[in-house]
């Protein structure tokens, strides 16, 4: 047999042909395979190849051998026995192609139409959207549920791929695209095959070129800075679009031309569908009543929460109004509440543990250590939202500082303002809690169900440190909001009510009642009376009834009742106080002997809060300005007139101080004092000319 040249190799095959299952050489010589061929050199070797048609080559005392195109066979050496046959030919491909497993649509699925044009609105001037969602809780808002209804509706339309990737580890997006090149034939058979990353490579630049329209779903991606390399491109017919779902909000994700959408909950009439149409659907129409509203609305309008309540409900043959019992007991858990026997739709975990997922990947980075105790805080205020500047208090500092946990063999970190905003936009970026700067005083939310996940599963030993930080920032923030951001303020009695709910007596232990006294003081009269109340009978069974503080509370009960139409009720509160005048009047520094008739007159009763407020929180404080005014009314309708104005000189000259002369406060605080001035001068004038004609006369 002719003999070639010497070649590259010896006894194996080179290049990117055909696979030999198995090969036997010794005593071999040189031979090489050149564009996709087959070359053998050996000594009683053999060798199989079936899917190039070989059937057998025995080879004996060899010598080298060259293969020159695709399946040649060049063979050196005493050749045994040879069968060959042409290689079969390649069938086309069977389209449309589907690959990954997309979703089932849950039941009483929510078509969500006005997030879905926000979603069409986007894919018309980008070829990728990434869905994320708008509120923090991680997951639960739909996110997948909506990327399902693209991919079915790339079904029905009979688009030529649709490929659903799961996201969530970047090895696994990498090795769906490798399958995917293999089942689209992206490439020759010698370029495919060398490793799933180089073809994945090549079904990206086969998604970039082809004229087939294709869809790729990416669900749940956690790792953006990695998935950076493997985004399908834009297509240069513009016939392919991908959808991504994410708990993420990093800015990379809206880089590359993609387009980032936010999904929030279900609006209140989707939620109040869903549970009409997923209890319809079960043949439980009897457990829908009238609390079904207020239901969807104490779960946040979650509808993964919704989804495992109804379940629950038909399970258990609870209506609306008694599951809602159920979840508002304080010492249920929501994995009672939302079981995973409740999981239907096959989301696969508990809510709970749905919503904290990605905890712990952001408590092990950077700032390492600070999400889990953020994320404490966080959950005992207010859902709706609090000021950032909360966490630069030094109350939460020291929290931060002395939760954080030291690296082992490590020094402690100092925990200042910057990390404290650093861990929050860490949070952020997971999709745990949302930090927009213009959301003003309410920039910093919680979603709700994901708040009582955080509490549930806070240790303990853990509980008070957390209730007397937060009662100890927000009394910072108290003490140092204007009187006329009434933004804040607002924002400031809902948190310290949150706080409230989710402490209950805790809060009274760790002397927070310092908040629930500035909140009673801040509210509007309507709403001040029976919020005292309330503060009044919780102090007394907390701390007594002859406790200094729960006789503030009833002095600040009977003022807001004397400044509204019920006085009867302001003076009982006074004449049952008489017996505890004394220690009253230790408190706030006044001495027993200023005990007597006075301490329980109007009069004396603001007299001595005024007293109080100037030596607290300083005599231009609103708190005290308010306190001098009302003074000043209650003179006035007494008919000491020159007390009136006294008091009332005072707190104007406070008013200019604080708010400055063109504040409306400063302006009618004015204007009472000059008209008072003014009846009082003919008042007096009139009586001194009766006086001076009754002399004449007489």
């Amino acid at each position: 047999m002719k003999r070639f040249r010497k070649g590259r190799s010896s006894g194996a095959r080179e290049g990117t042909g055909k696979a030999v299952s198995s090969v036997s050489v010794r005593e071999s010589g040189d031979a090489t395979a050149v564009d996709g061929g087959d070359a053998l050199s050996g000594y009683r070797g053999s060798g199989r190849q079936t899917s190039t048609g070989v059937g057998v080559v025995r080879v004996e005392r060899s010598g080298d051998a060259v293969a020159l195109g695709a399946h040649a066979v060049a063979i050196s050496g005493h050749v045994s026995q040879v069968l060959m046959a042409a290689p079969p030919p390649s069938r086309p491909l069977d389209w449309p192609i589907r690959l990954g497993s997309v979703p089932v649509l849950a039941s009483a699925f929510q078509a969500r139409s006005a997030v879905r044009d926000r979603i069409d609105r986007a894919r018309d001037g980008h070829a990728t959207v990434v869905l994320a969602q708008v509120l923090s809780g991680g997951g639960g808002v739909g996110k997948t549920q909506l990327a399902a209804a693209y991919a079915h509706q790339a079904l029905v339309d009979g688009v030529d791929l649709v490929v659903w990737v799961d996201a969530s580890d970047i090895e696994q997006v990498i090795a769906r695209y490798a399958h995917a090149a293999h089942a689209v034939e992206a490439a020759s058979d010698r370029l495919l095959g060398k490793s799933a990353e180089s073809d994945a490579v090549l079904f990206l630049q086969w998604l970039a070129t082809t004229q087939r329209s294709w869809l790729i779903v990416l669900d749940d991606l956690t790792d953006p800075e990695a998935m950076q390399a493997w985004w399908p491109p834009s297509s240069v017919f513009a016939c392919g679009h991908v959808v991504a779902t994410t708990r993420r909000h990093d800015a990379v994700l809206s880089g590359g031309g993609r387009a980032v959408v936010d999904i929030d909950t279900y609006s209140p009439e989707e939620a109040e569908a869903y549970l009409q149409e997923r209890l319809s659907s079960a043949h439980a129409d009897h457990l829908l009543d009238a609390q079904a509203g207020v239901l969807a609305k104490t779960l946040g309008f979650l509808p993964l929460a919704l989804s495992h309540a109804a379940a629950f409900m038909v399970n258990e043959d609870v209506a609306c109004a008694e599951y809602l019992l159920r979840f508002n007991d304080s010492a249920a858990r929501l994995d009672d509440l939302l079981p995973r026997q409740a999981d239907t739709e096959g989301y696969g975990r508990q809510v709970a543990a749905a919503l904290l997922l990605s905890l712990d990947v952001a408590q092990a980075s950077e700032p390492v250590g600070l999400a889990v105790p953020v994320m404490r805080l966080a959950a005992v205020l207010d859902p709706a939202g609090h000021p950032r500047s909360l966490w630069a208090s030094d109350a939460v500092i020291r929290y931060l500082s002395a939760q954080r946990a030291t690296p082992p063999g490590g020094a402690p970190m100092a925990i200042g303002p910057a990390q404290a905003r650093a861990a929050l936009r860490l949070l952020h970026r997971y999709g745990l809690l949302t930090d927009h700067a213009q959301a003003g005083s309410r920039a910093v939310r919680l979603h709700a169900r994901t708040a009582r996940a955080v509490r549930e599963c806070t240790p303990d030993t853990t509980v008070q440190e957390v209730v007397k930080t937060a009662s100890e920032a927000l009394t910072e923030l108290c003490d140092e909001v204007p009187w006329n951001d009434h933004e804040t303020r607002a924002s400031l009695l809902t948190n310290i009510d949150s706080l409230d709910g989710c402490a209950g007596d805790l809060l009274w232990q760790v002397d927070g009642h310092y908040v629930l006294r500035w909140a009673g003081r801040s509210m509007a009269r309507d709403a001040a009376v029976p919020y005292w109340q309330r503060l009044v009978g919780a102090s007394e069974r907390q701390l007594g009834r002859a406790h200094p503080l729960t006789l503030v509370a009833r002095r600040e009960l009977a003022l807001v009742c004397i400044c509204g139409p019920l006085h009867k009720e302001a003076f009982a509160v006074l004449q049952e106080d008489f017996p505890y005048q004394d220690n009253r009047l230790v408190l706030e520094g006044s001495g027993p002997a200023a005990a007597g008739p006075k301490a329980v007159s109007a009069v004396g009763l603001l007299e001595d809060t005024v007293s109080v407020r100037q030596r607290l929180l300083g005599w231009a404080h609103p708190a005290t300005l308010t306190g001098e005014a009302n003074l000043a009314l209650l003179h006035w309708s007494q008919g000491n007139r020159s007390a009136a104005i006294g008091a009332l000189e005072r707190s104007l000259a406070g008013y200019r101080a604080t708010f400055g002369p063109r504040h409306p406060y400063t302006i009618s605080v004015d204007n009472r004092l000059r008209s008072w001035r003014e009846q009082h001068k003919s008042r007096w004038w009139r009586r001194t000319r009766g006086t001076a004609g009754s002399g004449v006369t007489g």
